[in-house]
């Protein structure tokens, strides 16, 4: 069970980064659109889709909650305000997402809120995972790093690198959905948001051998795991190839590779911890009882209906958007 419920959070995770990771960009880049033309197309690239893949956010918590009561406690302990915070831009985004429709004079704020609002939950979510790789200060098993323990040089450099790769999943995504000025335009950024993420790459490797960070000791201790590395490389290769080629549909799914290898990469290097050096996810599961009472209802109906809810929906959805109907 312990194990059953530890891949299910993966899944749930990897699912919420690559499906509200898209849309997160899309949120990004239309900060940098001119027009409304333009910026209705982008956003109705996403209106079908975009408020499910948010579920997945709350499933990862559900799961945490419910079967790794330790982790969320200690994790929230050390993150209510960046929690907050994130929460307060993904409530801020939804609310101009549909605000924006209903308006005309006022259009403008709502365009700055949802791009304000992608960019501070992506800005967050960003940092919240670089801080956990560096390390968060624990003393006996208990977080004690104050109020901002978790704000480094480090965590801000994850927060940027996370905006440059859903930017670039949200350009593949428009790519993919949207046709003429919006899909060239996108497809003239994803060079660009590229290299921000390959220089974002480089610099964190750069930073955890200054820092001597306990993560890398796992990849010299675990060579397995530089298999990661190459799927990444041969992704971005094939990535670079379809964009010369103006290719539609292979650019978002070697993004979606990408990311792949490097959440495959960060969680074996964690594992077996769930927090790095303080708390396995063998400590951190709850009782078995508990965790087979969850298995009954979210692990083999709720889980499987929300995956069946993704799939459908964007079965449906499938192809072009077309631009000119209005998102709504």
């Amino acid at each position: 069970m312990v194990m059953f419920w530890a891949s299910l959070l993966a899944i749930s995770i990897l699912l919420y980064v690559l499906l509200d990771g898209l849309d997160l960009g899309v949120g990004l880049l239309s900060g940098l659109a001119s027009g409304e033309a333009r910026r209705g197309a982008m956003l109705g690239a996403v209106a079908p889709i975009w408020d499910g893949n948010e579920t997945w956010l709350v499933v990862t918590a559900v799961i945490l909650w419910g079967a790794f009561p330790v982790v969320y406690a200690n994790l929230l302990s050390a993150y209510y305000l960046p929690v907050i915070v994130m929460l307060l831009g993904l409530i801020l985004r939804g609310v101009a997402f549909e605000f924006r429709y209903k308006t005309q004079r006022l259009r403008w704020i709502w365009d700055l809120s949802f791009a304000g609002g992608s960019l501070i939950a992506t800005f967050i979510q960003g940092m919240t995972v670089g801080a956990l790789v560096e390390g968060l200060p624990f003393t006996n098993g208990e977080y004690s790093g104050g109020e901002v323990g978790w704000l480094t040089p480090f965590a801000v450099l994850c927060g940027v690198g996370l905006c440059f790769g859903y930017a670039l999943l949200g350009a593949c995504w428009l790519v993919r959905k949207c046709e003429a000025e919006v899909r060239d335009v996108a497809r003239r950024q994803i060079p660009m948001l590229a290299i921000g993420v390959l220089a974002f790459l480089v610099a964190v490797f750069a930073y955890a051998l200054a820092e001597h960070l306990p993560i890398l000791h796992r990849w010299i201790d675990r060579p397995y795991l530089f298999v990661f590395p190459v799927i990444g490389a041969g992704a971005a290769t094939v990535l670079a190839l379809s964009i010369l080629n103006h290719d539609d549909y292979l650019p978002f799914y070697m993004v979606a590779m990408v990311f792949v290898a490097a959440f495959g990469t960060l969680a074996l290097s964690f594992w077996p911890y769930m927090i790095p050096s303080v708390i396995t996810v063998q400590q951190a599961a709850a009782p078995p009882s508990s965790l087979a009472f969850m298995f009954w209802g979210c692990g083999l109906i709720v889980f499987p209906l929300m995956l069946l809810y993704t799939v459908v929906s964007y079965s449906v959805f499938r192809g072009k958007a077309n631009t000119t109907a209005g998102y709504h």
